[in-house]
């Protein structure tokens, strides 16, 4: 996304495996698009996980990771533990070989996963498998790391002063920090603030019973394939 006549648009989000639809909506809506991966990785979230239909209902797709007494460990300190890419790639190909745009995207799709399946680091599977859908979808947006700028504080102000080095003027979110985000502290910088609205998605043609939103990205490619945006939302004007 080019840079808009009146600022810089900003997100700042941990990595994740394979994610949601909702996710590259942030992604695409901004300038760049910062991976927060010197955060703290929680277990049983979306860092190393995420879900696909398959025929005998919604099933888990999940990354082993060396977690085990690393309590402090940040994202991209996060090891793989085991081989994990053949199994992953064998359920989505299970899952997904009679969707519509299957057969198009397998070559493209299969080859990120064993570029993935040699990366020992969590973060770098996840970055590999984030850029590699972005190309596919068209999105052009900058991506780069938190630890690539000074980070001072904790919760509002690490994100404020990464905002700041970052040059942004505008900060996109998802919802889910509303909870937590002063926003005073950007109001008074200067830095604008929004947060992702994630109501009325419209549904499209998917394999095996009832319709669900909240599984990764690649369902909605191998339905839909280069219609894919036209399922996403504007998150921004």
């Amino acid at each position: 996304m080019a840079m808009t006549s009146s600022g810089k648009r900003v997100a700042i989000i941990q990595s994740s495996y394979i994610p949601w639809k909702g996710y590259f909506d942030i992604v695409r809506a901004v300038d760049e698009f910062i991976f927060l991966d010197d955060a703290q990785f929680t277990r049983r979230d979306w860092r190393n996980r995420n879900r696909i239909k398959a025929p005998n209902g919604t099933i888990w797709l999940t990354i082993p990771v060396m977690s085990k007494g690393r309590y402090e460990q940040a994202i991209d300190e996060t090891a793989i533990a085991e081989h994990w890419a053949d199994r992953h790639w064998a359920s989505i190909q299970m899952s997904y070989a009679r969707a519509s745009h299957f057969n198009a995207l397998a070559p493209r799709l299969r080859a990120l996963y064993e570029q993935a399946g040699a990366e020992p680091m969590l973060s770098r599977v996840n970055s590999l498998l984030i850029r590699g859908i972005c190309d596919i979808l068209g999105i052009s947006t900058r991506i780069t790391w938190s630890r690539d700028y000074p980070v001072e504080g904790t919760q509002t102000d690490r994100l404020l002063s990464i905002c700041r080095a970052a040059g942004a003027t505008h900060y996109l979110s998802g919802p889910s920090a509303q909870a937590y985000l002063e926003h005073d502290k950007f109001a008074a910088v200067g830095i604008a603030v929004s947060f992702a609205d994630y109501a009325g998605y419209p549904e499209y043609s998917q394999l095996h019973g009832a319709f669900e939103h909240g599984v990764s990205i690649l369902d909605l490619l191998f339905h839909v394939g280069p219609e894919a945006q036209r399922y996403m939302k504007r998150l921004l004007p």
